[in-house]
């Protein structure tokens, strides 16, 4: 009962959430300066042929309007086609001249984001695995040994990480670990050895909060008083850590591996993909702003909007039942 009720009012309220987000970007995107006819058709389209080719997708409709078709398209699972992808995949985007929009030789927004999830899926899980590999040991030790020098070190580390701007560090492994070095490659995709240099400068970026977030949660822990109540009833200090500290201390932990994974689909994540032009959802949308392609935009900030949503219920779910006197 428990469960249904926390699932059924934080999914309305993730709803809410979504419709709003997925509201303001459309209307951005068409109120900002630019054409995206001109993109579509190209610049020697005569004035008369844009207009038309605008009329007929219905882009000089009011805003509420479009919208409204828009939602009622996205609620059977059409997210619409690419203005400037064709349905081979390549990019047409001003090759009709004097043509006006052909939609049924353009790209689904669809098949074009369900061909890139995997990818970034992988690079992002890469990321993550990484990245806890790294701090999970350092800000734990950090946090056991408060004021002596893991503690030290951890500071250290993180404040080195933290320091190091990601589109920096991904041309400065570029050029020293692929280029110079040979060891792995870099750039695009042919197999999975593509995904662990980006991730790794991923890693490095996610790492500081990790191990702030690990060595707070642990030395708070440690503080409390039912660490020395246990050792008074005979509970050895390993069990201690083991069975109650670690525990109680996921549940920061849980919140923020929730949040950076927020920032790492909204923010590092695309820019990584760009910098390696590796084949994500990053890198798609990335090139969507450039070429105005509307429909891929907004596809993609919904559906990232929409899981962003359910990892934060899914992440706020776990806290709760690792200790039920949360409330959310």
């Amino acid at each position: 009962m428990f469960a249904l009720d926390f699932f059924l009012r934080r999914m309305a309220q993730g709803l809410v959430i979504i419709v709003l987000v997925a509201m303001l970007i459309f209307t951005l995107l068409r109120v900002v300066p630019g054409d995206p006819v001109r993109t579509m058709l190209g610049p020697m389209a005569s004035a008369e042929v844009a207009e038309q080719t605008a009329q007929k997708m219905g882009l000089r409709d009011p805003i509420p309007v479009q919208f409204a078709k828009y939602v009622g398209q996205v609620v059977t699972g059409d997210f619409g086609r690419s203005f400037v992808r064709s349905a081979q995949g390549a990019s047409t985007g001003g090759s009709r001249g004097g043509a006006t929009f052909d939609a049924s030789n353009r790209a689904p927004v669809m098949g074009l984001i369900l061909t890139a999830v995997p990818y970034s899926l992988l690079l992002a899980g890469l990321a993550l695995g990484i990245s806890l590999l790294i701090s999970l040991p350092i800000g734990i030790a950090a946090g056991l040994k408060s004021g002596k020098w893991p503690d030290r070190l951890a500071l250290y580390l993180s404040s080195i990480f933290v320091s190091l701007p990601n589109i920096w560090l991904a041309l400065v492994l570029i050029f020293l670990v692929s280029v110079k070095g040979g060891l792995l490659p870099a750039i695009g995709y042919q197999n999975w050895t593509y995904a662990i240099l980006p991730a790794f400068v991923l890693a490095i970026e996610l790492s500081p909060v990790f191990i702030r977030s690990a060595s707070v949660a642990v030395s708070s822990n440690m503080l409390e008083p039912y660490v020395a109540a246990g050792q008074i009833r005979g509970l050895s200090r390993a069990r201690m850590i083991l069975v109650h500290v670690l525990r109680n201390a996921m549940i920061p932990l849980l919140n923020v591996l929730g949040i950076q994974a927020i920032g790492l689909l909204l923010g590092s994540l695309f820019v990584i993909e760009y910098a390696f032009n590796y084949p994500g959802v990053g890198l798609l949308m990335i090139n969507a702003v450039f070429q105005r392609d509307f429909p891929v935009i907004q596809a993609i900030a919904i559906l990232a909007c929409t899981l962003l949503v359910l990892v934060n219920i899914l992440v706020d779910f776990a806290a709760t039942n690792i200790d039920r006197r949360l409330q959310y």
